[in-house]
């Protein structure tokens, strides 16, 4: 959101964000856009939900704006509601297929809830873009929306001189469900390397256990959450980058995660899944060793082959080299600009 956020307000659009203040929230950082956090009594679970989207609902009919975005479904009944009674533009920014994430394809009830309102609300929103093809396929298959893809990449900068790296593996981003870590802790047993952690999550004290139960206390070392521009620090140091998902639900199956990207730019080989939207990329540019499912062994095999083949290891980081080129901000930041420009032209019409 930060580079969106940053795009819009260098190209002449005034920008407020909103989000939620929770009791271990960061201090708000000094931003060219105006920033409003909600605070809230629930911190989880329907009423956190239904809290959020009434102040949300009555926050939003006291501004004075030309349109209203929603990040993900669960901001976009009260976008809806606010944009019909203003009169106002409504734009759908969909990160994540959000009905057929795990955590919710998983839950027969909590999957109807977000099903319904996907359904019934995301036809209504046809102004919107998504984060790879196969999400706006399915977008268009099934609610009949035409999106625009901006892929949610890195701004291009300088790549420092690439020295002999000590041989971490590093995981960054949300430490939650479905993202492999029942497979990848005991995996780390054969594995010659140190894991590192860094980022939080639903998952957190579960992978935590793991590391217990499997006595890899030594081995795997979390490192909690960091701000964007922390982490910027920290990945080029890593040896090989992991973005493992399973296969439960279409979002992890046609998403693109940040940290694949992320990778990529810091010329970090990594370990992802063989599902349509990396394989496509790594066809074109072979930045990545897929696996076809999660399992330890196929894990392990992988980061030890990535550990001791020399050079797969150096054809691999000279593709992200060539990689970065291609799929970085300042391109993407263009289709995002002319979509709102498209509605603001609609807007002064």
């Amino acid at each position: 959101m930060i580079r969106i956020c940053n795009s819009l307000v260098n190209s002449g659009f005034n920008v407020k964000i909103i989000g939620v203040e929770f009791g271990n929230s960061s201090d708000l950082q000094l931003k060219k856009y105006t920033q409003k956090r909600i605070r809230l009594f629930f911190k989880k679970g329907f009423g956190f939900y239904l809290e959020y989207n009434v102040k949300l609902f009555f926050y939003l009919l006291f501004q004075k704006t030309d349109a209203f975005c929603c990040i993900d479904l669960d901001t976009m009944l009260p976008v809806y509601f606010a944009a019909f009674i203003l009169k106002k533009i409504k734009v759908y920014d969909a990160h994540e297929y959000f009905s057929q994430q795990k955590e919710i394809i998983t839950r027969p009830g909590i999957y109807k809830i977000w099903h319904f309102v996907e359904r019934t609300f995301v036809p209504k929103f046809l102004n919107g873009y998504t984060v790879s093809e196969g999400i706006a396929k399915e977008f268009h298959k099934n609610y009949k929306v035409n999106y625009e893809v901006i892929r949610n990449v890195p701004v291009l900068k300088p790549l420092e001189t690439i020295n002999q790296k000590e041989k971490i593996i590093l995981y960054q981003g949300s430490v939650n469900e479905g993202r492999g870590f029942e497979f990848l802790i005991p995996a780390m047993k054969s594995v010659n390397a140190k894991l590192f952690v860094y980022g939080d999550g639903n998952f957190s004290d579960a992978a935590r256990s793991l590391v217990t139960k499997h006595h890899l206390g030594d081995k795997i070392l979390f490192a909690g959450k960091f701000l964007p521009d922390e982490l910027n620090t920290m990945t080029p140091n890593a040896y090989i980058g992991i973005n493992l998902v399973e296969q439960i639900g279409l979002n992890q199956f046609l998403s693109l995660a940040n940290k694949f990207f992320n990778y990529i730019h810091y010329a970090v080989p990594q370990l992802t899944m063989n599902f349509p939207e990396y394989k496509k990329i790594n066809e074109e540019f072979e930045v990545a060793l897929l696996i076809n499912s999660l399992s330890p062994i196929a894990i392990e095999n992988s980061l030890n082959l990535l550990l001791n083949d020399d050079q797969l290891y150096r054809r691999l980081q000279q593709n992200c080299i060539k990689a970065r080129e291609v799929y970085h901000w300042q391109r993407e930041e263009k289709k995002l600009i002319s979509f709102y420009e498209n509605i603001n032209s609609t807007i002064k019409r």
